[in-house]
């Protein structure tokens, strides 16, 4: 298999442009852009709040004792 050429890229491009139109693919590069930032600023805030955990003895794994 090879890369397809200049050519090819330029057949592709204009068929997925006449399918949706020039419209509908900037909105829909502008929805994902939006939910990037979204994504982004979601991370930003996990990282600003520090995340506290108490260990208590039911959280720690221990062996079952048998009655022999």
């Amino acid at each position: 298999m090879h890369a397809p050429g200049i050519w090819g890229i330029l057949v592709v491009a204009v068929v997925v442009i006449m399918l949706f139109g020039r419209g509908k693919i900037s909105g829909m590069m502008g929805e994902v852009a939006t939910g990037i930032k979204a994504f982004q600023k979601g991370m930003k805030d996990d990282d600003d709040q520090p995340v506290e955990r108490v260990v208590t003895t039911a959280d720690t794994a221990q062996p079952e004792k048998k009655d022999v």
